[in-house]
């Protein structure tokens, strides 16, 4: 089955602790009930989020990121459809960044714009590969 998988970047606003419990509360909740997976990456500068699931359901998604104010600077870095999901256990894993990602001086300095999307794609293809399942969704 073909799902779509899609990347963005963005800078949080009114990044806490509180904040990014909410966030993943109600993503883990909407994406279970829309059948979308994946997996977000959060530090003070930067969220890295993969979603993967129904087309309609990661775009439409990715719209409410788009409009929710907790997010600037939101950019889309990968979109396409693959054959498996990278997060199939996973309504949302969240990680904070790696010791092996880019720094917070390399993304003031444009890593995440100048990252291809092989490099992109490589910070989840990393992550999956580290990663045990602890939310699993429910069987449709």
């Amino acid at each position: 089955m073909t799902v779509m998988q899609l990347v963005y970047a963005s800078r949080p606003f009114g990044y806490g602790d509180l904040e990014l419990s909410n966030i993943l509360h109600i993503a883990r909740a909407n994406n279970a009930r829309d059948g979308v997976t994946g997996a977000l990456i959060c530090r003070e500068d930067l969220y890295l989020q993969l979603l993967e699931g129904p087309r309609d359901k990661v775009t439409a998604a990715f719209a409410k990121i788009n409009r929710d104010e907790r997010h600037t600077e939101v950019t889309p870095l990968i979109a396409c459809d693959v054959g498996a999901r990278l997060f199939p256990e996973w309504a949302m894993r969240d990680d904070p960044a790696k010791s092996w990602m880019w720094t917070a001086d390399e993304v003031r300095a444009g890593a995440v714009a100048s990252a291809t999307p092989d490099d992109v794609r490589g910070v989840f293809v990393r992550l999956a590969g580290e990663t045990r399942p602890r939310l699993k969704l429910c069987p449709a």
